[in-house]
């Protein structure tokens, strides 16, 4: 999770959605739909929807549904609680969540956690070994280099980054399933889950949702991470519209998803420039530097954590590996978006995702190969 620490509004969800309110949510179910995610495109449509909204893990949430009777949007107001208590255990920004705990004290001999966190981490590191390390979940001191560095407009030295990396790798992590605990190699190794986190309360909402007996929806945290289950308007899935990287006021590509989901990673809005050179958020957790030659990456599979976590490790990767990772991994879908050509072109290369779900928007992002 990245950003500020989050700031709850004054009133709470289910004030806002009581009584009168509630019946003024459907009621404004004629409204656009939720900015910038689900908009029509060429052979889809964006028909009436309801939205509700907050805010954690320093971004926008919303849920959005098919017009229904006000009870689901109270169902869907108590799912999204689910993200505040799933970022109040994996943030780093607050010294007593269960994350931030275990990076004070697990370097100091091993550390007990809950089944639900433990598997969570345990399975982080199998991402990283499929990701062949270029996503790395327990890159903390990497990523909190490189924040004070943006903080400062300074570039670390090349001695702070190789200092860095050796307190970085989950697969250095020691985890014991039998006792339930995990312990640091050495002081200075810390979990830092930006780069799949949002993903994962996704998916703990989505599950909120589906058992509370909703089956049309999409939910997003922050517009990259996604997921969509059952249908709208007929169409099969949902129209998830993805924002063009060099124009990030307008759609380039239309997706349609059904009961799975999509994660986006690219540097076109976290970065900043130290003497004339350009430095993204996405960090190669290989090199310890940024990761450059991609503008976006965005991916879908099964999950959101997944999603999340192997779009950051395509755009590391860059294209060329990227591609070949994708032909080795068919249950991946992918959208790689190279810098654009002379004429401001883009030329996306689509890895695993069937033509009749993808609508273009217009001429610059039409060169799919």
């Amino acid at each position: 999770m990245s950003g500020e620490p989050p700031q709850r509004p004054a009133s709470t969800r289910r004030e806002f959605l009581s009584g009168r309110a509630a019946q003024r949510a459907v009621e404004r179910a004629g409204e656009a739909l939720a900015d910038r995610l689900t908009e029509g495109s060429a052979g889809t449509q964006a028909g009436a929807t309801v939205r509700l909204e907050t805010r954690a893990m320093g971004c926008p949430w919303n849920v959005i549904l098919n017009p229904g009777p006000p009870r689901q949007v109270m169902q869907a107001s108590d799912a999204l609680d689910v993200v505040h208590q799933v970022e109040r255990r994996l943030t780093v920004y607050r010294d007593d969540s269960d994350v931030a705990r275990l990076n004070a004290t697990a370097a100091e001999g091993p550390q007990a956690a809950d089944r639900e966190l433990f598997e969570f981490l345990v399975w982080t590191r199998e991402l990283c070994e499929r990701a062949d390390g270029a996503f790395d979940s327990a890159a903390g001191a990497l990523v909190a280099l490189w924040r004070r560095a943006r903080q400062e407009l300074t570039v670390p030295t090349q001695g702070q980054i190789a200092a860095a990396l050796d307190v970085c790798g989950v697969r250095r992590i020691g985890f014991d399933a039998a006792a339930g605990t995990i312990s640091f190699p050495a002081p200075g190794f810390a979990f830092d889950l930006g780069a799949v986190g949002k993903g994962y309360g996704v998916d703990r909402a989505a599950e909120a949702l589906a058992a509370s007996g909703l089956e049309d929806f999409v939910l997003h945290g922050g517009y990259s991470s996604i997921a969509a289950r059952g249908d709208h308007l007929g169409q099969g899935g949902w129209p998830v519209a993805l924002t063009n990287p060099l124009f990030l006021d307008e759609p380039y590509v239309t997706l349609l998803l059904r009961d799975e989901a999509l994660g986006t990673s690219g540097s076109n809005v976290q970065f900043y420039r130290h003497e004339g050179r350009r430095y993204g958020h996405v960090l190669d957790p290989r090199t310890g530097w940024p990761a450059e030659g991609l503008l976006s990456v965005s991916v879908v599979a099964r999950s959101a954590a997944e999603a999340d976590a192997f779009s950051t490790a395509l755009y590391v990767m860059g294209l060329e590996k990227a591609t070949a990772w994708c032909q080795d991994h068919l249950e991946i879908g992918a959208i790689l978006v190279p810098p654009a050509d002379a004429a401001g072109n883009l030329h996306p290369v689509i890895c695993n995702l069937p033509e009749e779900r993808l609508f273009f928007a217009d001429a610059r992002s039409d060169g799919a190969d």
